[in-house]
């Protein structure tokens, strides 16, 4: 008899839109995931997996019912099928969450339908579509025309290797990054090693810098580096190409780097990504910071803030270009108003980080904090990246260095969950703002002011909602 396993979708699937493209995106995803693997044939109504029972998966979503195998046997073992089972159920989950019902005979599990129907399921692959255009015009009506996202939580892209990108001409910017399908948000894009780093120098001590470096890389590397846009086309073409792309290694750091993917994300002052220089690992991680929809450019932020003007003046000396985002070609009106919302972030941000003021009037830095959060949710849409995860980790500052480690626990752990999504688990900052979250006394700054706000970490008070426990949190009670 032998044992089966597999998964059924349930509900199943409809003709609708929707479905549609998240069927497709399903079916590429496979067809990606197995592109050099020669058991696995595409037909031209469905995919053919050589191994067990030779499961299948129709190109019509609507169709399908069941991708199951017997997982016990010589056969089995032998074409290795509970592996295929095992990951195209995996990616089915990233696609459509709780629909997918996976079962195994082994374990007293069960399938959803009764395998007459599943038969005559698999019999419908070999026919081609049968949609009329009015039963296609009711099912778009029914159904909503937004594309779903991934289920939160999974993370197909790291688990399965998963290229979430193309490379797309992009209409007056040159080549830039599109999704590939939706990216929730946090997911990270693309880690990259560096193709070659340079510290400030002049000109034309970088050219001759750059010229011997590129000489001693290999052919490829040569050509990704040289295919690389520039803005600064003159008589030092490759120090023009390095300004061009250049990304920083670290906040702040004089030494950039260039590399042969990431340096084609194009700038956004409302960027839906950030990037991060992971010292430890030396390499660039590109993470989504806001849920990004199949088709979408992913952009970064090139710039250091500052009003649109400040920006426009930065980016044109910087990198060769004027901005023209949808921050940057906002309304008059509208422009103006997040004009100042960038205003009043920087003058916060000044007022947060005066040491004086820390150490007199820890409670209005305190409040400031406050304030800041809800401007940079206002102007980011609550998608402020790493400005979120800064901002919570000054605020632990002022509190741990007055002898507040129960506010400071919470501020570190807040930081520690801003920094993931920005920079993921692996970052050194993230590392760090995660272990004082749980020791907030071994940081530097401990009680160096006072200790007048004196307390320990486990008095953090229980059983507050959300707005009296951050009025305790930023110590706006009366």
């Amino acid at each position: 008899m032998g044992v089966d396993a597999g998964f059924d979708i349930y509900p199943r699937l409809s003709k609708g839109i929707v479905d549609r493209q998240n069927w497709g995106r399903f079916i590429d995803s496979i067809k990606e995931h197995y592109k050099d693997d020669t058991q696995v044939e595409i037909k031209p109504n469905y995919i053919l997996f050589k191994a067990g029972e030779h499961p299948q998966l129709p190109f019509e979503g609507h169709k399908f019912l069941r991708f199951s195998s017997k997982v016990s046997g010589s056969i089995a073992a032998d074409t290795n099928v509970e592996s295929y089972i095992d990951t195209v159920t995996r990616i089915a989950q990233a696609n459509f969450g709780s629909r997918i019902q996976y079962w195994n005979e082994g374990a007293d599990q069960f399938g959803v339908y009764k395998w007459t129907e599943v038969q005559e399921s698999i019999r419908s692959y070999q026919q081609v579509g049968g949609v009329s255009r009015c039963r296609l015009q009711r099912d778009e009506l029914e159904t909503p025309s937004s594309i779903a996202q991934f289920p939160s939580g999974t993370d197909p892209i790291a688990e399965l290797g998963i290229v979430p990108f193309e490379i797309k001409h992009i209409l007056g910017k040159g080549k830039g990054l599109v999704a590939r399908f939706n990216i929730p948000k946090g997911t990270r894009i693309i880690c990259e090693k560096p193709l070659l780093k340079a510290g400030p120098m002049p000109r034309d001590e970088l050219e001759a810098f750059l010229a011997k470096k590129l000489k001693a890389m290999s052919r490829e590397s040569q050509r990704q580096f040289l295919s690389l846009h520039n803005n600064f086309p003159a008589k030092n073409p490759f120090s023009g190409i390095f300004k061009t792309n250049a990304l920083p290694c670290g906040s702040g750091s004089p030494v950039g780097s260039v590399y042969p993917t990431m340096c084609l994300i194009n700038h956004s002052c409302m960027p839906n990504a950030h990037n991060s220089w992971n010292s430890a690992k030396e390499h660039e991680t590109i993470h989504a910071i806001r849920s990004i929809e199949r088709g979408a450019e992913i952009t970064i932020s090139y710039d250091h803030g500052g009003t649109s003007s400040e920006r426009q003046v930065f980016l044109e000396e910087s990198f060769g270009f004027s901005c023209t985002c949808s921050c940057c070609t906002l309304p008059p009106c509208s422009l103006q108003a997040s004009d100042n919302r960038r205003t009043q972030i920087k003058n916060l941000d000044d007022a947060i980080g005066d040491p004086f003021r820390m150490e007199s009037n820890p409670r209005e830095s305190l409040r400031d904090c406050y304030s800041l959060i809800q401007v940079l949710d206002q102007e980011f849409d609550g998608c402020a990246g790493a400005l979120i995860s800064r901002l919570y980790y000054d605020a632990f500052q002022i509190s741990i260095a007055h002898g507040d480690q129960a506010r400071a626990s919470i501020f570190a752990e807040r930081a520690y969950k801003a920094r993931v999504i920005c920079e993921g688990e692996d970052s050194p900052e993230t590392l760090r703002a995660k272990s004082l979250a749980l020791k907030p006394s071994v940081h530097s700054s401990f009680e160096v002011y006072s200790r007048k706000w004196k307390s320990v970490r486990g008095s953090v008070p229980k059983g507050l909602d959300t707005v009296e426990f951050d009025k305790w949190l930023f110590r706006q009670q009366n």
